[in-house]
């Protein structure tokens, strides 16, 4: 099949994160009739069953060069998202390009594929990267290289920042507002707490990585909520902190440098930074015709680097449209993807020299 009809298949297959990733990687399995897999089976929180797989001709565990994918998409706006649709060169649905694009052309050039490649499909890259990290901790598979999917219009991507969340929280003493020395407002607390993370997002600026725009760690209170009603000084507010670290940043650092409230991280995750003189980014951007650039966004490729390797991030759409209504793809991004991972494997699955 080509990657276009693949691609369609693949959309009209539900695969939002709160569901099962199962059926994908059964249409993947049925695809790739003939070769090998590896199941890595959990459960998420809410019960749902959840698949990581490993394909390859041999069942061996240890590869030249992986391609990586996950396998769940966000939830969508509307039904028709999940009927795919060709208009004018363009496949448009949930998944189009973040990044069941991506996975069409991984399950096309694979097929040609030696014993020395694997592809790894991965679930919950949505809500936390929580399948890869289950691979990196159960020592699953490794690889000298890997290539994994995300939308980057084709440019190889060679550094990423981290991304952390944390919720802050403070408590004040509930009062009736008309007599405000009675109590303790939690909100004008969290106002001071503002205040001293604007503070903090200046301070980080001041440490830069070049590849990057912006060169810096980005913080950002994204959310907010406090108080009960108008007539009562607030006993409790929370609000969710968002940071982006920049490769060798630890992702403590902003958490640590907070005071004045309770602190719960709920998410870290490390930059990451591949060589320029690397041979997986040398053979990428010889092929691809273009130079290695880098990207804000979170990846998987932190934790894939744990899988033995050099690591980038590459795959047709862009992220402009990810997640978004008219997520979309270009048929002839898809072929162009596919010709050039059929030129990488065998490149990268045999000894440089």
């Amino acid at each position: 099949m080509t990657p276009a009809g693949l691609l369609k298949d693949l959309i009209a297959i539900s695969s939002v994160s709160s569901e099962s990733n199962e059926p994908v990687i059964r249409y993947a399995q049925n695809v790739l009739r003939g070769w090998e897999f590896r199941e890595q089976e959990y459960w998420d929180d809410r019960g749902v069953r959840k698949l990581n797989c490993v394909f390859s001709r041999d069942g061996r565990r240890r590869f030249e060069l992986a391609l990586v994918c996950h396998t769940d998409t966000v939830p969508y706006e509307f039904a028709s998202q999940a009927v795919p649709e060709e208009r004018a060169g363009i496949i448009y649905g949930r998944g189009a390009c973040d990044v069941k694009g991506f996975l069409a052309c991984a399950l096309a050039a694979i097929q040609t594929a030696g014993d020395h490649a694997c592809l790894i499909l991965t679930a919950d890259e949505e809500i936390g990267c929580v399948g890869v990290q289950r691979l990196v901790d159960a020592s699953f598979v490794e690889a000298r290289y890997a290539i994994i999917g995300e939308p980057t219009s084709l440019q190889p991507i060679r550094a990423g920042k981290g991304y952390c969340l944390a919720e802050l929280k403070t408590h004040g003493r509930e009062a009736h507002s008309a007599f405000p020395d009675l109590g303790d407002s939690a909100i004008y607390q969290a106002a001071r707490v503002i205040l001293q993370v604007e503070r903090i997002a200046g301070d980080l600026r001041a440490e830069q990585e070049a590849a990057f725009n912006p060169p810096y760690t980005t913080v950002n209170i994204g959310t907010i909520h406090g108080g009960r009603a108008k007539n009562i000084v607030p006993g409790e507010c929370a609000m969710l902190l968002e940071w982006r670290p920049i490769p060798g940043q630890s992702p403590d650092r902003v958490p640590q440098m907070v005071t004045g409230c309770d602190v719960k991280v709920l998410r870290q995750q490390i930059g990451f930074s591949t060589p320029m003189g690397s041979r997986l980014v040398e053979v990428m951007t010889g092929i691809s015709g273009r130079e290695a650039g880098s990207v804000s966004f979170g990846t998987e490729a932190p934790w894939v680097r744990e899988l033995g390797g050099e690591v980038v991030v590459f795959g047709p759409g862009t992220m402009h449209v990810a997640h978004g209504r008219d997520e979309q793809v270009q048929v002839a991004e898809l072929n162009a993807c596919v010709k050039m991972l059929n030129r990488a494997i065998p490149e990268l699955t045999r000894p440089a020299g």
